[in-house]
C-alpha cells in the first residue's frame, strides 16, 4: 500500500474547464466542444485539449447546475458492488442504504460484473456526477487510478476486498480466521486430503482464505498438497468442472473447502452428479439461500454482508463529517454454522 500521507486532510478543488483551457492554450468553448465530442475542432487542437484534461485528471461535470444550487454537495454517494448474480452484493447494498438514506444521501449503485475495465468506467461516471464519496467493491488488481481523488480528499471506503496500491478505509470479513476455522473443522473430522477451491488469486479475499486454509493444515499437522488447491475459478460451472477433475484423479480428496459461495454451488453440483454428496465432506465460505434445505445441509462460515455495508456507510459518513484520522481497516467476524456436510467423517 502507498504512504498514508497521500490522504489529504482537506478536500481540494477538482480542476475546472478553465484550468484545462489554460493548460491547452485554447478557449473554454473549445474545451467544451472537444470533451463533448462536438464538431468543428481540428484533430491537433482536440489532442492538445485531451492531453491537458488527462494531465489534470479532469472529468466533465454533468451536474454543475445542481452543484451551484447545493453549495458544492450533491448529497449522493457512488456504490460499486461485485456481481448482481451474488446475493452477497445485494446485502452490502442494503446495508449501505440503511445508513446513508437516514442521513439524507441518495445511493447511486452499479455492479461491476467482475470486469476490471467496467470498474474504472463506473468510477469515472460517478465522479462526473460529482458524488460526495465512494464505497467500492473492486475487481482490479490495483486501484492506483484513485490516487488523484484520494489526494483531493474524496472519501473512499472499500468493502469486502482490501485496496491495493492505495491507502484507504476498508471493511472486510475475517477471511483468514473463517477459512482457518472451516478447514480445522474438517481436520477434526479425520480428513487429511482436503481440497481448496478459490476465486482469482489476485483478489485479497481469495488470497486470505487460502492463507487461512494453509494455516489450519499446518496447525493440524497435515502436509500441504498443492495439487489439491485450485484457484482462479470465476463461476459455478468452473468450480463444478474442477471438482469433477479432482474426483477422477488417482487420489481424490475426502473433503472440500469451497472458498466462495458461488464456487460452493458448483461443488454441490459435481458431488451430486457423482453421487458423492454424502461421502465427501464440504465446508463453504459464505452462506447462500437454500443451503439449509439441501441433503445434507451445507455447513459454512458465514459473513454478515449487510452489517459490512452498514459499517462502510458509517465510515463514509464520518469522513464526510470531517474525520481526518488515518485510514483503517475494520474486520467483520465470521460465524460458524454446522448443517451436516462439514460433519461427514473421513473414511476409515
Amino acid at each position: 500500500m502507498s504512504d498514508p500521507e497521500q490522504r489529504s486532510t482537506t478536500r481540494t478543488p477538482r480542476p475546472t474547464m478553465r484550468d484545462v483551457a489554460a493548460l491547452a492554450r485554447v478557449g473554454i468553448k473549445t474545451v467544451s466542444r472537444v470533451l463533448n465530442n462536438e464538431p468543428n475542432v481540428t484533430p491537433e487542437t482536440a489532442e492538445r485539449v485531451e492531453r491537458a484534461a488527462a494531465q489534470l485528471n479532469y472529468e466533465i461535470n454533468s451536474v454543475a447546475g445542481n452543484l451551484r444550487r447545493t453549495g458544492h454537495a450533491t448529497k449522493t454517494v457512488g456504490l460499486v458492488v461485485g456481481h448482481v448474480a451474488n446475493p452477497f452484493s445485494g446485502q452490502i447494498h442494503a446495508g449501505v442504504e440503511d445508513v446513508l438514506y437516514s442521513h439524507g444521501y441518495s445511493v447511486l449503485a452499479a455492479s461491476l460484473d467482475d470486469d476490471a475495465d467496467r470498474e474504472q468506467r463506473l468510477v469515472r461516471e460517478f465522479l462526473r456526477r460529482r458524488v460526495d464519496g465512494l464505497i467500492l467493491t473492486t475487481i482490479s488488481d490495483e486501484q492506483t487510478y484513485l490516487l488523484p481523488e484520494l489526494s483531493r480528499g474524496l472519501p473512499i471506503v472499500f468493502v469486502d476486498r482490501e485496496p491495493s496500491g492505495v491507502t484507504a478505509d476498508a471493511v472486510v470479513g475475517d477471511n483468514i480466521g473463517g477459512a482457518r476455522e472451516a478447514t480445522a473443522h474438517l481436520i477434526a473430522h479425520g480428513h487429511r486430503r482436503i481440497a481448496c477451491l478459490a476465486d482469482r488469486e489476485f483478489l485479497s479475499t481469495a488470497k486470505r482464505r487460502v492463507e487461512g486454509y494453509r494455516l489450519a493444515l499446518s496447525e493440524g499437522g497435515v502436509e500441504f498438497d498443492p495439487s489439491l488447491v485450485t484457484m482462479n475459478l470465476r463461476s459455478a460451472d468452473a468450480a463444478q468442472a474442477a471438482v469433477t477433475a479432482l474426483l477422477s484423479g488417482e487420489h481424490p480428496p475426502t473433503a472440500i473447502f469451497a472458498a466462495q459461495n458461488l464456487i460452493t454451488i458448483g461443488v454441490i453440483r459435481a458431488l451430486r452428479a457423482a453421487g458423492m454428496q454424502h461421502a465427501i465432506a464440504l465446508m463453504s465460505f459464505d452462506d447462500f439461500e437454500v443451503a439449509d434445505s439441501l441433503d445434507p445441509g451445507i455447513s459454512c462460515v458465514t459473513q454478515d454482508p449487510r452489517s459490512m455495508g452498514s459499517l462502510a456507510g458509517k465510515k463514509l459518513l464520518a469522513r464526510l463529517g470531517g474525520d481526518h484520522t488515518p485510514a483503517s481497516t475494520i474486520i467483520s467476524p465470521t460465524t460458524f454454522i454446522a448443517r451436516g456436510s462439514g460433519e461427514i467423517p473421513a473414511p476409515l
